[in-house]
């Protein structure tokens, strides 16, 4: 699994030089591996793309992937419905004004949201992704991390930009 830490003390994780979304792919991985999941969470981890997903195939990449003792799936959803699993909700741009409702829907359970739209963290998305100085950058929630009972590790949250 790729290092958190490394990912962003290297000089590769700028944008220039990876494609932005591959860089973003590695980050979901890592936030994933970064936080504390209940053990009702089961054996696999589902990421949900909601939205027109802007990774390509660099999340199928990821599929199968270990966390911990549980394995990586990936669902592209065009909507979040209520019969639908997902323990990471990434909201992609196209979703971000209906980014309030997707964020309740998602609370009914232990579930991270990520998004990388402007000023989504303010609505209760738990990371919202950036480019800042042509590098991937991310500000945390840990409050609405911890009403969803996750725990996001120190690590994580002294490597955000900004954590509420």
């Amino acid at each position: 699994m790729l290092s958190l830490c490394g990912l962003l003390a290297h000089d590769a994780a700028r944008a220039q030089n990876l494609d932005e979304y591959a860089v973003k792919a590695a980050f979901l991985l890592n936030f994933a591996a970064f936080t504390e999941w209940p053990e009702s969470v089961g054996k696999e981890l589902a990421l949900c793309v909601v939205g027109i997903d802007p990774f390509g195939g660099q999340l199928d990449k990821l599929a199968g992937r270990k966390i911990g003792a549980r394995a990586l799936l990936v669902r592209r959803l065009a909507m979040l419905d209520e019969g639908t699993t997902c323990q990471i909700v990434f909201i992609a741009r196209n979703q971000a004004a209906n980014a309030p409702r997707l964020i309740e829907q998602a609370a009914r359970g232990a579930t991270l949201t990520v998004a990388d739209s402007e000023g989504l963290g303010q609505h209760g998305v738990m990371i919202n992704m950036s480019l800042r100085s042509e590098r991937v950058a991310f500000d945390i929630n840990a409050s609405a991390a911890r009403r969803a009972g996750l725990s996001i590790s120190s690590k994580l949250l002294r490597l955000a930009e900004a954590v509420q």
